[in-house]
């Protein structure tokens, strides 16, 4: 058991070698599960229920395991970190869900069309199990987009076939095989393989896929997916952005965006990636960064409590966004508090940096920054930030702090993102009762809770006529007379 994560070299951590699943072994677990949904399309709720309870008693049993491989995966990442940002949050999902999977079952009424309203009609959804829905997740948070989603997935009835990343090697193995001790392959199956792997599981008939990670390779997934006509739900990413409000404590900003951007060293889809700041608080907020920084991380590369970048490609992208800073004149703050060097160092950890007023032509502001670097930018009015996000494509998530109702209402109404969190960061994720999802080049799709359950169920809209034939009573069947005409002519009016 880790009490708090061990260094681990990074020969140690290095991904085993990961090769491809041929097709036909991928088109064999498809077709088991599609003969396994044939047989019970419609589990009952008490099927459902014990399914979300195996995922639960699978993350409680067995956590220390799970932290474990994490850490070995990331060469340092917290069991804190692992049991907060994965464990947690994925119980409370799979929890949620528990509670109201009986009142989701549930047929839907709907109103019927007057007049056959009057004589006993009827309309209702019922909401059906797709069928056999592929799971891809990524590294950066390499438990909860599994368990999450299973607990949409199988809480409206469907069975799952899992592709991890081959980033997190440690724990995909892990996952596959305590998946394989709490679950039938009929029932959910995780598939591990390398990045050609990825692509063929993509290709795949399913009757669900949902997508979380990158935009480019998103693009690539949905177009595999349009082959089939495979309905798909992208959890992508993109450039999140802050506005700090002139009317907010800057104590208290800085507090919240220092924690959040910390948070697995900026290696979380909804990470913001820049912030503005009242032009006269700049200096005031960058010493307040120092300051929360210190106290949280006074030392980085001896730390086990701050996160390592997942490895050496990863770290080079970003000190390769850093160096592009520099070169174009930017101020680059590093909040290390020791000051100490890092860019050659065995455990790649990058402390967090600020790029202050970082021009449009620099790496930080065109790419998304997935690490620990936080864009700092000065404005005179808030109309500016507005017009600002508004000429990037839609953020995955979009932050506000301010105490001011009208400012969170001109905010909230004159951008679009996939969700907002105000006067904190990324809270929103753990809303189980608010949908989760992108919009625009961040996303389609939501998640969690009701919505989740409605995006993996087919909502079949069912009519049941009343006792009555309305149209041969009312003389609406051919042949055609005066009586009809007169009717007809009637119905169609303003």
């Amino acid at each position: 058991m880790l009490a708090s994560a061990e260094v681990v070299p990074i020969e140690s951590k290095s991904p085993q070698s990961v090769y491809p699943v041929p097709t036909e072994k991928l088109m064999a677990l498809l077709n088991k599960q599609r003969l396994a949904h044939s047989a019970i399309p419609y589990p009952d709720y008490e099927t459902r229920i014990k399914r979300l309870d195996r995922c639960i008693d699978l993350l409680v049993t067995h956590q220390d395991e799970i932290c474990e491989a994490v850490n070995r995966d990331f060469g340092c990442r917290s069991a804190h970190v692992t049991r907060m940002s994965d464990l947690f949050v994925s119980l409370q999902s799979l929890k949620f869900t528990k509670k109201r999977l009986k009142q989701w079952m549930k047929v839907e009424r709907r109103s019927a069309p007057f007049p056959m309203n009057l004589i006993g009609a009827r309309s209702e959804i019922h909401y059906q199990p797709k069928g056999v829905i592929g799971i891809m997740t990524p590294w950066n948070v390499p438990v909860n987009p599994i368990f999450s989603q299973l607990a949409d997935v199988l809480a409206a009835g469907n069975r799952a076939m899992i592709k991890p990343s081959e980033f997190t090697p440690h724990t995909s193995e892990l996952l596959e095989k305590l998946i394989s001790e709490y679950f039938f392959d009929e029932e959910v199956v995780v598939i591990n393989g390398d990045a050609e792997t990825g692509a063929a599981f993509s290709q795949l008939p399913f009757d669900h896929l949902i997508f979380t990670g990158s935009t480019a390779v998103g693009a690539k997934v949905m177009a595999s997916a349009a082959a089939n006509l495979t309905p798909v739900t992208l959890e992508l990413g993109g450039k999140s952005p802050v506005i700090i409000a002139d009317d907010y404590d800057l104590d208290d900003a800085a507090d919240k965006l220092m924690v959040a951007k910390a948070m697995n060293a900026g290696q979380i889809c909804i990470s913001p990636d820049f912030c503005f700041v009242p032009e006269a608080s700049l200096n005031v907020f960058v010493d307040k960064c120092r300051q929360v920084v210190s106290k949280l991380y006074p030392t980085v590369q001896d730390n086990p409590d701050f996160v390592s970048v997942i490895n050496e490609r990863h770290f080079d992208r970003i000190n390769r966004y850093l160096d592009d800073a520099k070169s174009k004149g930017a101020q680059v703050i590093s909040l290390d508090p020791t000051q100490s060097e890092w860019a050659h160092t065995s455990g790649q950890k990058i402390p967090l940096h600020l790029v202050i007023n970082p021009s449009e032509d620099m790496l930080v502001m065109q790419e998304e920054l997935f690490g620990p670097i936080l864009c700092l930018r000065s404005y005179k009015a808030f109309d500016d930030c507005i017009a600002d996000i508004n000429n990037r494509p839609n953020p995955l998530a979009l932050y506000l702090f301010s105490n001011s109702k009208a400012v969170q209402r001109k905010l909230i109404n004159n951008t679009m993102a996939g969700a907002m969190t105000i006067n904190d960061i990324a809270v929103h994720y753990a809303c189980d009762d608010l949908p989760f999802g992108g919009v625009g080049k961040s996303g389609m799709g939501q998640i969690h809770g009701w919505e989740g359950f409605k995006t993996f169920s087919h909502a079949k809209s069912v009519f049941k006529q009343g006792l009555l034939n309305l149209p041969k009573v009312s003389g609406m069947l051919p042949p055609y007379g005066d009586k009809f005409d007169k009717l007809s002519r009637g119905l169609v009016k303003k």
